[in-house]
């Protein structure tokens, strides 16, 4: 249990997110373009024609670790220490973890055309999202069985709930104006399958005799995976095969008032993905006794882990992406834009209430974001940013408070650093515009969609079959 715990926090910091890094939307960056489809990037007479992020860093990450064992996780993720001493015991209380991660490897945007605005852009993702909900006994358990009462009969306490999946997506995004106040775009994308792993334990009980020296378990539920064993992860599984293949889609549109209103609305990452490599779904209806565990905790977690292991049947399933609902709206008053954004996952459990405040100064802003993570998490963001037409570096977090303590307690390695639910997030990126300027019809010679044939306006030949004849 102490190696899958360990493996779920390295995906969650490997995957260097889920707020959605909400600070970022409305800014014309690398990020907002290919995030909310809709939105452009290119600044006509300033911008050059083409984008990239050249494979520097772009990447986002934020995990929440809320319930009784909070202290326990602190101590294992600043000590390095596994102990549950900390955790009551027989109370069934659940435990919540959530991560979502979002790297962009690789991004390359351009401006197609002047008329309607038009710009693509095509890019390569990393993405992971997580959940658990688990007791306090599911960790307790792989500590240490003396943890328990003997001769007590204990029911329920490992009924367990969590999901995670990881995949690479290629995508292919597009936008253009309807006219000059409504915008729309797209994105579609090709998914190849990393990691998939799903328990949910239904009914479970535990005996612990102390004259046979023996522990009996009997466990309900279901289990799916891509692997049998984490022993049998390595760099090879990070690297797109598409030996499990998936499809996603994505629509946004924009809208600006008269009186400078930006609206903003996105169905994001409507998708799935069809494990059939290696990939098993089993469900576990199993007794188990397990003898001579006096001073044998190691087995004895083996044991428990071979209940599933031990009887997975090989089966192909489809599993749904994390789709979102996305809506933003923001009015700029001087050096100061207020903005609010409401994001909910369709599929999963979660999303977010986001209230954003930007301060600007010429190519310099900082913003603060207080949030509600529909979990029930309040959080408190931090971004600074430098952009210019050509150029933008940023960098933030969607939970201050949780990550400097997280930092700071790793740092000193000290368990007791920090208070409320665990948590941690950063995000990053680096984006670079070059090429020609993208200049305005009546002070340039060349103009993409002026002085080529680049044909009419796609999105009102797509809803042209919803006018009367």
């Amino acid at each position: 249990m102490k190696r899958l715990l360990l493996a779920l926090l390295a995906i969650a910091s490997f995957g260097v997110a889920h707020a959605q890094q909400y600070a970022l939307f409305g800014t014309r960056t690398i990020f907002d373009a290919f995030e909310n489809p809709s939105q452009k990037s290119f600044t006509l007479d300033s911008s050059r024609k083409f984008s990239s992020n050249f494979f520097l860093p772009y990447f986002g990450t934020n995990a929440i670790n809320k319930g009784n064992s909070k202290f326990a996780v602190r101590k294992l993720t600043q000590e390095g220490v596994f102990d549950t001493r900390s955790l009551p015991i027989g109370t069934g209380e659940v435990n919540h973890f959530f991560e979502n991660s979002n790297i962009y490897v690789a991004t390359f945007r351009l401006f197609k055309s002047y008329k309607y605005q038009k710009e693509m852009g095509f890019s390569w993702q990393i993405r992971s999202d997580a959940h658990a909900d688990y007791t306090n006994e599911t960790l307790a358990i792989f500590d240490s069985y003396k943890r328990f009462n003997t001769n007590q009969q204990y029911i329920g306490i490992f009924n367990t709930k969590g999901c995670q999946q990881s995949y690479h997506q290629f995508s292919f995004t597009y936008r253009e104006n309807w006219d000059k106040r409504l915008a729309f775009g797209l994105k579609a994308s090709v998914l190849s399958g990393i990691l998939y792993n799903k328990l949910d334990i239904y009914d479970s009980q535990l005996f612990i005799d102390p004259e046979s020296n023996a522990l009996f378990i009997d466990v309900n539920g279901t289990y799916s995976a891509n692997f049998s064993d984490f022993n049998e992860i390595n760099r090879k599984n990070f690297f797109p095969n598409f030996k499990n293949p998936g499809l996603s889609f994505g629509f946004g549109t924009n809208y600006t008032t008269r009186k400078g209103l930006f609206l903003m609305a996105n169905v994001k990452d409507l998708g799935f993905i069809w494990w059939r490599s290696n990939s098993q779904r089993t469900t576990v209806n199993q007794s188990k006794i397990i003898e001579n565990i006096e001073n044998n905790q190691s087995n004895t977690n083996q044991q428990i882990k071979n209940i599933f292991l031990l009887s997975q049947e090989p089966k192909k399933f489809l599993a749904p992406t994390n789709a979102k609902l996305d809506f933003y709206m923001s009015k700029r008053y001087g050096f100061y834009k207020p903005a609010l954004a409401v994001s909910k996952n369709l599929f999963y459990k979660g999303g977010d209430i986001a209230f954003v405040n930007t301060f600007i100064a010429n190519d310099f802003s900082v913003s603060a974001t207080p949030m509600y993570n529909l979990n029930g998490v309040f959080m408190l963001g931090a971004q600074g940013k430098y952009q210019t037409p050509n150029f933008e570096l940023f960098l933030g977090t969607d939970n201050l408070v949780a990550t400097s303590f997280q930092t700071i307690g790793t740092v000193k390695k000290d368990a007791t650093v920090g208070s409320g639910p665990n948590g941690a997030s950063f995000y990053m990126g680096v984006g670079i515009k070059f090429g020609n300027v993208v200049n305005h019809p009546q002070f340039a010679d060349i103009i993409p969609g002026i002085n080529d044939n680049e044909g009419g306006s796609f999105f009102k030949s797509l809803f042209s079959v919803f006018k009367r004849k």
